[in-house]
């Protein structure tokens, strides 16, 4: 059986992860503090001191490196840098096999200071000595919602004329991460997005409607995030897709 090391397992994606692979493999999770879990063996480690990696990658077929820290400023940078740094050290010393880093459609396109910082990471996965796949994902469906929750707080809703969104659905993720898995070190970089491309404004009035919120005062995005946004610079052809709609997951 495939032994398996998840960083980042306690987020919403590692927490799909852990489900979808468990029974099929030997689950390692890792975590800053003490966790116990049917089915996996939670490991105590520290991607920003690199305490405990070691350890953690000890033994190990395949690490799915999954662990972010958004918007977190110094932070952001430790988790994503210094972490994947210190991960990849030990996951060379320990002969792991496979290594699936992921990332975010768009990431070589949109001009945003967190997306600087992953393509940086992608770079260091892609010559840290260890087999690899990277696989850029749209935005969560959780993300989107969360982001116009806070919206709605200030009063209004913002809805970017014309911009399109490809949100997906994490268990669909979980479920791509598997086929990565069975797969083997692709060495490239792969992209997964939603089953659909969404015009925001429609998006947004979809999420009203199921979250009973404002009317909506459409807004323009300004500057090179704006013109990225326009340009469809956040969503991606790429095939398979996820199945699990915007509206499914409103209904959910």
């Amino acid at each position: 059986m495939t032994r398996i090391l998840v960083t980042g397992a306690g987020g919403r994606l590692g927490t799909a992860v852990l489900g979808r692979l468990g029974g099929e493999a030997e689950l390692r999770a890792v975590s800053r503090s003490a966790r116990t879990g049917d089915k996996v063996e939670w490991v105590v480690a520290d991607l920003t001191t690199g305490q405990g990696i070691a350890a953690a990658v000890d033994g190990v077929d395949v690490i799915l490196h999954l662990a972010a820290a958004p918007y977190k400023g110094r932070y952001t940078r430790r988790v994503e840098l210094d972490g994947t740094t210190a991960l990849l050290a030990a996951a060379r010393q320990a002969g792991a096999g496979h290594l699936v880093y992921i990332s975010i459609v768009g990431v070589d396109r949109v001009p945003w200071g967190y997306f600087r910082t992953k393509l940086a990471a992608e770079n260091l996965v892609r010559t840290g000595g260890v087999p690899w796949t990277i696989l850029r994902v749209t935005q969560f469906y959780e993300f989107v919602d969360q982001a116009l929750t806070g919206l709605a707080r200030l009063g209004f809703l913002a809805a970017e004329p014309g911009g399109g969104v490809q949100p997906v659905d994490v268990r669909d993720v979980a479920d791509e991460l598997a086929a990565r898995v069975a797969a083997g070190p692709a060495q490239t970089i792969l992209e997964y997005g939603g089953p659909e491309v969404l015009d925001f404004a429609e998006a947004v009035k979809a999420w009203r409607r199921a979250r009973k919120h404002r009317p909506i005062l459409r807004l323009r995005l300004p500057g090179g995030f704006g013109r990225a946004f326009r340009a469809g610079h956040l969503t991606t052809t790429a095939r398979p897709s996820g199945t699990i709609t915007w509206r499914e997951y409103l209904s959910g």
